[in-house]
């Protein structure tokens, strides 16, 4: 039998699912919880395991209870690597990496294309100036080519465009896979495929037997045509790859790109008040619940950081927050890169919500509660506290980047 830990995906969306009615099977025994005036409680009878002649033990040592020495050999599992010494074909993708990192839509896109590459294909990544990812070998990357330059930075499709052609002659790959978003990804495949004088799919949700799916008719309909080269794919058009770790073997361009004189001159980025941004639109939220005591203190770490203010239900409710403001299903679904909930429970309508979201960043007092089980980092405190030392953190790193500067 394998050694390997393999998720399962419907009974993690159950657990996070209270109107589903195995919800509460899939629940982990707590064994300790803060009671309503802050004293931990502890459960006594669900501490221990059930030998096999019928007698209840206890393991002090946390082995058989999910411990620390489970998830410690848990971690030192790897996944199997996968090889390719000589590709028959590239499947090359060209990712957004906003902020330098992979998104979640261009996971979905590496997903794609291992599906399209098999065993005999390689996925070759494109990548344009530095990145800060660190997970390539296991998003599916076999190969990594890095387009570096000055002419590569900011705003600069016609540069790219050029450099997608020079890795276009150099590997002929049989598919081009780029997101179609409005990060980068459409505009550039669309300057790409007019480039190349083809005709591209867009908005590609699914592929089968060399036909493609594509969103027509403003999202209401389906529009299926045969497999093009070029491809430029929605969200959740596959799965994302979690079962391998690859090589991410680095590659150069065998000729050097010809300098031309931009036509288009980027002037820079333009700053814009995170009050402005739609909820639905914002890639930073700092989002305030029912935990948060001192509201004038949470504006101030909202405006120290940068970030877009969300709110709970329970805090519009209140009339702390503006409607337009309420996170949620019954509010707005958000897709922010960085979430942080501060004071925020986790009721069901909230976590529907913040579904897509990247990262997600709990403060809470409660260890318990359903958003510090959602959250990819969670802080158990009071927030004020938490808030102000959030507060001298960016400031001090702000004032020792000016000192840097000069």
């Amino acid at each position: 039998m394998s050694d390997i830990i393999r998720r399962d995906p419907r009974a993690e969306w159950i657990a996070r699912n209270r109107l589903h009615p195995l919800h509460a099977a899939m629940q982990p025994v707590q064994h300790s919880w803060m009671g309503p005036n802050g004293v931990i409680r502890k459960n006594v009878h669900g501490i221990g395991f059930i030998g096999p002649n019928g007698i209840k033990r206890i393991d002090r040592s946390g082995v058989q209870q999910g411990g620390a020495s489970k998830r410690t050999a848990a971690a030192e599992v790897q996944l199997p690597l996968h090889q390719v010494a000589a590709p028959a074909f590239y499947i090359n993708v060209v990712p957004d990496m906003v902020g330098g990192r992979l998104s979640s839509h261009d996971r979905d896109l590496l997903g794609l294309a291992r599906q399209l590459a098999g065993d005999d294909g390689a996925v070759l990544v494109v990548v344009f100036g530095e990145h800060k990812e660190s997970a390539f070998a296991t998003a599916g990357v076999d190969r990594l080519l890095v387009l570096d330059g000055a002419e590569f930075d900011g705003y600069s499709p016609e540069q790219r465009v050029q450099g997608l052609r020079a890795v276009d002659n150099q590997f002929n790959p049989r598919h081009w896979l780029l997101p179609d978003s409005r990060s980068g990804g459409g505009e550039l495949g669309r300057r790409f495929a007019a480039s190349l004088k083809e005709r591209p799919a867009t908005r590609v949700w699914q592929i089968k037997d060399n036909t493609c799916t594509g969103r027509a008719g403003a999202g209401q309909e389906d529009l299926a045509r045969p497999l093009p080269r070029l491809i430029l794919a929605a969200a959740e058009c596959a799965d994302p790859v979690s079962e391998t770790r690859h090589e991410v073997l680095p590659v150069e361009l065998s000729t050097t790109l010809a300098r031309s004189l931009p036509r288009i001159e980027d002037l820079g980025a333009v700053a814009v008040d995170p009050a402005a941004i739609p909820m639905a639109e914002a890639e930073f939220i700092f989002s305030g619940g029912n935990g948060v005591k001192d509201w004038a203190l949470f504006h101030q770490t909202a405006a120290a950081l940068g970030a877009t203010e969300g709110a709970s239900r329970v805090a519009v409710d209140d009339g702390f927050m503006a409607r337009d403001r309420q996170v949620g299903a019954s509010g707005t679904w958000v897709t922010a890169r960085v979430y942080v909930a501060v004071g925020i429970s986790g009721a069901i309508q909230h976590l529907q919500g913040i579904g897509a979201c990247d990262k997600v960043v709990a403060i809470n007092l409660d260890p318990g509660c359903d958003m510090i089980k959602r959250a990819d980092l969670s802080v158990i405190g009071e927030s004020a506290a938490i808030l102000h030392a959030l507060i001298d953190a960016v400031e001090a790193y702000r004032n020792g980047a000016k000192r840097d500067a000069a």
